[in-house]
This record gives C-alpha cells, structure tokens and sequence, in this order.
C-alpha cells in the first residue's frame, strides 16, 4: 500500500466518504444494526455530536486523498456516572478490508484516548458472529464482558451482540458528579 495519511476527519472534507462507508455496512453487513442507509443530514447531525462531546473522529487517507477508513468514540450511555466509558466504532472501506486498517485505527484511537486522559473504558458492541472484529480486539487485549442473544434482527435472523472492553490506567483523578 502507498503512502497513508493520519488526519483528523472534519465533515467539510470527509463526511461524503464516512457517508458512503457507513452505508455499505449498513446494507451488506450486521456491523451496523440499521436497515437504511444515512443521508447527508444524518452525517451534519453525527459531526455536530461528535464536536459537541469533543470526541476524535480519525481518518486513514491514500496519497491521494481517498479516506480509506476511519474510527471514533462517543458516550456509552447518557448518564453521568459513565462519563469515563466510551463506546468506539471502527470502519474500513471496503475496496481496503484486510490489509491491516483496522487494527492501525484502533491503536490510533486507543493511544487518543491514553493520551486524552478522560477515559476509562472503551467498549466494542460487535455482533457476535463477526470473528475477523472479535478476533482483533481480543489481539488488542479487549476482553469479553458479556453478550446478548437475539437482541437484533436483520437479514432474516436474529442477532447476538457481544461487549468487549478495554480498560485503561486513565483518568489519574476520577471524580463524582
């Protein structure tokens, strides 16, 4: 593979390419639990959040330009007391699968959130049958805290989601409230 690039994802440049990852795991895949693809005004939404909660959206790009996959992390649940746990997401484009992107974007987000300071744990909510991202997560040192069956239903079955979870040494100083 060429050159790549790390940036960092801003909707002027890259929400097209996001766009268009996310919707074909959307419509080929069980990595997303949705049925229809998103549009522009979803992507405009996800960016504003994703600004508004400071969280790192983090792109891969060729030498030329073409973002070829990209990660991020956002609040696992809305209540306070999980303002340490974080709940990432990972996506490689899929002319790009299997050459290592993944893995080079979830060391890059798990070094973010290190380097940030503010995060506890990171958790992956993967559906239970995708062993190629179970399988990278376990190499990351992600352990398995707990599954549920038949909490989805897409393509004519239903889908088991497992959680897996990092924990970090971070934050030095946690508080309450």
């Amino acid at each position: 593979m060429n050159e790549l690039k790390i940036v960092q994802c801003t909707h002027e440049r890259h929400a097209g390419a996001i766009l268009d990852i996310l919707n074909d795991a959307i419509v080929h895949s069980t990595a997303l639990y949705d049925y229809q693809p998103r549009t522009a005004q979803n992507m405009v939404t996800w960016f504003e959040a994703k600004r508004a909660g400071q969280w790192p959206v983090i792109g891969i790009e060729d030498a030329e330009g073409q973002l070829l996959g990209f990660c991020s992390y956002g609040s696992f649940r809305a209540y306070p007391a999980y303002k340490y746990t974080v709940e990432h997401s990972v996506y490689v484009h899929p002319e790009h699968r299997g050459r290592g992107l993944g893995r080079q974007l979830m060391d890059l987000l798990i070094a973010e959130a290190r380097r940030r300071g503010d995060v506890h744990a990171i958790v992956g909510a993967i559906d239970a049958a995708n062993e190629g991202s179970i399988g990278l997560h376990k190499r990351l040192g992600f352990a398995h805290v707990g599954q549920m069956p038949q909490v989805g239903f897409k393509f004519g079955r239903w889908l088991d989601l497992a959680f897996y979870q990092l924990t970090l040494q971070t934050p030095l100083h946690p508080v309450d409230g």
